[in-house]
């Protein structure tokens, strides 16, 4: 129990720390008009993927019974980015740092997830094969025609 905590306390860290540096970067058009252009929300891709590792983490915190999925869902987010990027879908906005300090949290969450080390609700293979699906749908929605 011990070590959970410890775990998702330095997720938390790490989910806080990248949330706020995906902020920084996030530009406020002026005028109305340009809130309506893609180019707009495409910017909150990477802030969408340090939401979900803040969500997981929590989860993963408190020992709630959704904790394996939130993590399989934020691995899979989190690698499909890189992983589309270098397949040439789309070019990532997500910048070296946090591509780096996400895969490696990403292949952690999955590790957890998958084995359910902490006895946690086992995650099914529907769950699993769902959790892969809304990653998916989550960095093509934030990334497509970009």
């Amino acid at each position: 129990m011990k070590k959970r905590k410890t775990i998702a306390i330095l997720l938390l860290i790490i989910g806080i720390v990248l949330s706020i540096a995906f902020i920084v970067k996030i530009d406020f058009p002026q005028g109305f008009e340009a809130y309506f252009k893609r180019e707009y929300y495409n910017q909150f891709g990477p802030l969408a993927i340090s939401v979900e590792l803040l969500i997981a983490s929590y989860y993963l915190f408190i020992g709630h019974k959704k904790t394996n999925f939130t993590l399989a869902l934020f691995g899979f987010t989190a690698l499909l980015d890189p992983i589309f990027n270098q397949i040439g879908l789309f070019n990532s906005i997500v910048p070296l740092y946090g591509t780096i300090i996400l895969s490696f949290c990403a292949l952690l969450c999955l590790w957890l997830a998958f084995t359910n080390i902490y006895k946690l609700k086992r995650l099914s293979i529907f769950a699993a094969v769902l959790s892969a699906v809304l990653g998916i749908f989550i960095e093509l929605f934030f990334n497509y025609l970009q």
